[in-house]
């Protein structure tokens, strides 16, 4: 990987395991990670966005905050668009 590596120590784990509540919780990690390498980004360049979001909304469980973390660094990179983010389906979000 490109840049600063990925923090795994700052991922919900039990037992040293990570842990996911549910499949597309992993997903979105392999996708941030399998992005950020692709593109050659820092992690930074993903954690400072998930920091952010982590602030924004304190109350919002881990990895939802993943996904919009995930979601608004496509939409910055113009790897896709809120509307075609909003038109897949199945989802399990509200629309952009």
């Amino acid at each position: 990987m490109t840049g600063a590596p990925l923090d795994e120590a700052s991922l919900p784990r039990d037992n040293g395991e990570l842990v996911f509540d549910a499949p597309w919780q992993a997903r979105a990690l392999a996708i941030a990670v399998a992005l950020t390498e692709k593109l050659s980004l820092q992690w930074d360049t993903f954690r400072v966005r998930l920091m952010d979001e982590i602030a924004r909304d304190p109350q919002r469980p881990y990895y939802e905050s993943w996904g919009a973390a995930l979601e608004s660094m496509v939409i910055d990179l113009d790897l896709t668009t809120p509307a075609a983010l909003d038109a897949a389906v199945p989802t399990e979000r509200a629309p952009l």
